[in-house]
């Protein structure tokens, strides 16, 4: 499968990200902040399912 074949520019990316996180201990951190942000945007842009409220038939328990 030609997308899971390793690029070189997937060595020098992953480069860049270690010397980020070689100076700046914080880094990972606040990219994680950002990371958790958007899933919490994303997550309140779906919609919400009120059938399962309303009706339990066939969900186990």
């Amino acid at each position: 499968v030609p997308e899971l074949e390793p690029r070189p520019d997937h060595a020098r990316y992953l480069a860049s990200w270690l010397q980020v996180l070689a100076n700046d201990k914080r880094a990972i951190f606040v990219a994680a902040g950002h990371a958790q942000r958007a899933v919490t945007y994303l997550h309140h842009l779906q919609p919400e399912d009120t059938d399962l409220d309303d009706n339990d038939e066939g969900q186990a328990a």
